[in-house]
């Protein structure tokens, strides 16, 4: 059974791994080239100028403010989305009234509950952005005309035009359309946790708090930790950037406000035309993400737990 066996294993690696360092690795390695040079992004023609664009970006205000929104975004989404999530899916799953023949139940209707908390990731994030924008909009929105009808007329803000308030209803969308795939993971996480295992603990005495912290969480902890680094990564990519690029003003106002990394990498080789500085930023961002990944994972770190 041993004969031939690494050359077995190489053989089917051979294809995934070339393929993932042609349409991976060296894209990487190019923006990673591309920004020790003065590139525009639309001729040919350019020169290396070493450290310059990294010099640059030290001193960018704007990459700062990007960065401090990002790293917001990173800290706050996934600590936000996943504690609700849990909390959903806890209740969904066991935190219902009892029942005949059954200690352990959900709220009924649970089966319900998962579908419209599912719903919003049947919409695009571009569609859910747009939804929320008419949603925020100060003169006709239907935030501040709920207001309105309340008596709260004075209490009307342009939530999008509000340096202070922008990044965190932009938060808000993020939340919302993500934290009902979570529900539903989690939901199947903990509907493969043997019932057993509440009943024996409601019969010592527990409550429901410390079922969940006793129970729950650490048999889903590797769930939790993989959600983590997930949402901490849409934090830092595609969905930041879309929800910013369409529901704020500039984009990415007022007064950068908004801005995060992968908005300004665009803009910057895009609007700006310089894409040497551009990728400079991206390679920033691999850091950022990188960091991020490894610090979960590394904090998250416990022994695992099996049933």
């Amino acid at each position: 059974m041993q004969h031939g066996k690494y050359r077995f294993i190489a053989g089917f690696l051979a294809v995934p791994l070339a393929l993932y360092a042609i349409f991976v690795i060296w894209p990487f390695a190019q923006s990673i080239y591309y920004s020790f040079t003065d590139w525009t992004g639309l001729s040919p023609d350019f020169r290396m100028v070493g450290f310059d664009n990294y010099s640059r970006m030290l001193d960018d205000d704007i990459f700062w403010k990007s960065l401090q929104h990002s790293v917001l975004l990173a800290l706050l989404l996934p600590l936000v989305t996943l504690g609700l999530a849990l909390f959903f899916a806890f209740m969904l799953n066991v935190g219902g009234r009892r029942r005949k023949n059954a200690a352990v139940a959900g709220v009924r209707g649970s089966a319900f509950y998962k579908i419209a908390y599912f719903f919003p990731q049947v919409l695009s994030i571009v569609i859910v952005a747009l939804l929320f924008q008419f949603a925020f909009n100060p003169t006709s929105g239907m935030l501040n005309a709920t207001l309105k009808s309340v008596g709260l007329k004075g209490l009307q803000p342009d939530w999008l035009g509000d340096p202070d308030l922008a990044l965190y209803c932009v938060m808000v969308v993020l939340i919302w359309s993500t934290v009902g795939f979570f529900v539903v993971l989690f939901s199947a996480g903990m509907a493969s946790i043997p019932k057993d295992f509440y009943e024996a603990a409601l019969l010592d005495g527990a409550d429901r708090i410390t079922t969940f912290f006793k129970i729950t969480l650490p048999l889903l902890w590797d769930t939790v930790q993989s959600g983590w680094v997930y949402m901490g990564i849409l934090a830092l990519g595609v969905e930041a950037f879309t929800a910013v690029q369409v529901m704020t003003v500039g984009p990415g106002g007022p007064d950068y406000s908004t801005t995060v990394l992968p908005l300004y990498v665009y803009q910057t080789a895009f609007r700006d035309a310089q894409a040497g500085y551009a990728t400079t930023i991206g390679v920033g961002l691999l850091i950022v993400t990188m960091l991020f990944a490894g610090i979960v994972m590394r904090l998250g770190r416990r022994e695992r737990l099996e049933f």
